[in-house]
């Protein structure tokens, strides 16, 4: 079981940044791809971002490309979404997920065996 603990949420104004964190416990954090996903109210949960094992790629939805930039610290089980120049259509629950290690970057919900319970962000106009 690994268990995820997502951080950092809030309330900012456009084109403000906040950066969230995904504390992770139990198996081996490195062995696992980390992503991010957001759900706004009355839409389906959303692929943002994932970061492989090493944290050597990256993948982004085109929505928030060159906008925001997903990290990890192995050493530190924890990885991050530093988000820039935000918009009122990121305002969304943002979760954390876990995939065990495998070739390429899903963008699927399914495809991650573990979620946090969710950071809410709102950004205002």
């Amino acid at each position: 079981q690994v268990q995820l603990v997502e951080s950092g949420g809030g309330l900012v104004q456009a084109g403000g940044s906040l950066r969230l964190s995904c504390a992770a416990s139990g198996r081996t954090f490195s062995n696992y791809v980390e992503a991010w996903f957001r759900q706004a109210p009355g839409k389906e949960r959303e692929f943002v971002a994932a970061i492989n094992v090493s944290g050597s790629r990256t993948y982004y939805a085109d929505s928030v490309r060159g906008r925001f930039t997903i990290s990890r610290d192995n050493a530190k089980n924890t990885v991050y979404l530093q988000m820039n120049s935000l918009k009122p259509e990121d305002t969304a629950v943002y979760f954390c997920a876990a995939a065990v290690a495998r070739p390429g970057f899903s963008i699927v919900r399914s495809s991650y065996d573990y979620w946090g319970q969710g950071t809410q962000v709102t950004v205002s106009s």
